[in-house]
């Protein structure tokens, strides 16, 4: 009697076989590979920075960089500092003093003593200087010192008691003579210059007042 074909044993293909055999071994590989994926993707997927991580990470490089600028650019010291120049007051006073020019002495200079006056002296110069000023020659001199030799004597302090004529030209009375100058009472020229005056006005000259005083013994 024959066996039937379905029967006889099935022999495994070597592959199953091979599976069959480290099945466990497998299944094994395949856990720690699935372990060892799911650690990878763990650390890959904490490679990028948190805010605050990247935050903390650009204030430290910021803070390295200014380190390391400060380093390499030299702080200025003490001797590389300006040397104080003097006061805008002092350069001030300096240039004023380069454009002032330097005080000279005051020099008094008195006039040249023309040649017909120089046998007067004192008050009688004084009047000799003035004649030209009120259009007299120096020849109108002469009558000049005989007409108030009569009347003061020459002197600037002299004063008539009775009439109040003041001055080397008794001028009555004497505060006439402030049309020259308040300082008609001591000023000599002042006094003068008035008596000229009024001899030109009324006597055309010297002479002519010498004249007149010799007629009328005034003038």
């Amino acid at each position: 009697m024959s066996t039937p074909r379905h029967a006889l044993p099935r022999r495994r293909h070597p592959l199953a076989r091979l599976l069959a055999v480290h099945s466990r071994k497998i299944a094994l590989g395949v856990l720690c590979a699935g372990v060892l994926g799911a650690a990878a993707y763990a650390v890959a997927d904490t490679g990028p920075q948190t805010p605050a991580t990247d935050l903390a990470a650009r204030e430290a490089a910021a803070a390295a960089a200014n380190r390391a600028y400060d380093r390499a650019t030299p702080s200025p010291s003490v001797s590389a500092s300006p040397t104080a120049g003097p006061s805008p007051s002092a350069t001030a006073a300096r240039r004023a003093e380069k454009a002032t020019p330097s005080a000279k002495p005051t020099v008094t200079r008195t006039t040249a003593t023309p040649t017909s006056c120089k046998s007067y002296s004192g008050n009688q110069l004084v009047a000799c200087r003035l004649l030209p000023s009120f259009g007299f020659a120096y020849s109108q001199m002469s009558p000049l010192v005989k007409l108030w030799d009569h009347e003061s004597g020459w002197n600037h302090r002299a004063e008539n008691s009775g009439s109040g004529a003041y001055g080397i030209p008794q001028a009555l009375p004497g505060d006439k003579m402030a049309k020259f100058g308040d300082d008609w009472r001591t000023n000599p020229a002042t006094q003068i210059k008035w008596g000229l005056d009024y001899i030109k006005n009324r006597y055309d000259t010297p002479a002519g007042a010498w004249n007149h005083f010799q007629d009328n013994n005034w003038y």
